[in-house]
């Protein structure tokens, strides 16, 4: 359905996005790596609780909610598969950013999910996991590598993408339950948008 032009209303309790599509043909120049005592490790069959886990402390601010109202089943299938690889950004021991990596349609890989916890938002982190998440991408036999973000997301995150060498080609307009209305995110996380009741 195509949205009229002006206004529509978005009912109370619901919350909407505005979700931009990108995606890149080719292998970029990568830009320079940031200092940073960072590691990447995969995980090869990830635990449901440790990726919820990460899940959450990368994405819960930014309203990141698909994975945490998958059932478990549903969820296990995905993150547990051979064609999606998951990879923790590791620093002094802890997990810190999570990159999941989607293989499953032939010659595509998407980037399902991409972040970095709150402490390290502004660190260069992300910008070395982006990195690191193109030079993986890459040397898989792919032709095209693609990922989306929405307005929840960080505000500088759309900028990020495109400087890294992604292109807009879709835009959508996603609406959904307020999940701080359900108790799937705590009420009081993404003030950035607000809860209508």
């Amino acid at each position: 359905m195509i949205l009229p032009d002006g206004y529509s209303d978005v009912p109370a309790g619901k919350i909407a996005a505005i979700v931009t599509h990108l995606e890149m043909a080719a292998r970029p120049a990568l830009r320079p790596d940031p200092a940073g005592l960072w590691s990447l490790r995969r995980v090869d069959v990830p635990s449901l609780d440790w990726f919820r886990d990460l899940y959450r402390r990368v994405g819960e601010e930014w309203l990141w909610i698909s994975r945490i109202r998958m059932p478990d089943a549903e969820l296990a299938a995905i993150i547990q598969s051979p064609l999606v690889e998951i990879y923790a950004l590791a620093h002094e021991g802890r997990d810190e950013g999570l990159l999941e990596l989607d293989l499953r349609e032939p010659g595509q890989c998407e980037f399902v999910s991409f972040g970095v916890t709150e402490k390290f938002v502004g660190t260069g982190a992300g910008r070395w996991l982006m990195n690191r998440a193109l030079e993986l991408a890459w040397s898989r036999p792919v032709t095209r590598v693609w990922l989306h973000t929405c307005t929840f997301d960080h505000p500088a995150a759309l900028a990020f993408y495109q400087r890294s060498g992604f292109r807009a080609f879709r835009r959508q307009v996603e609406v959904v339950n307020d999940p701080r209305l359900d108790g799937t995110v705590p009420r009081g996380v993404a003030r950035h948008v607000p809860v209508i009741e």
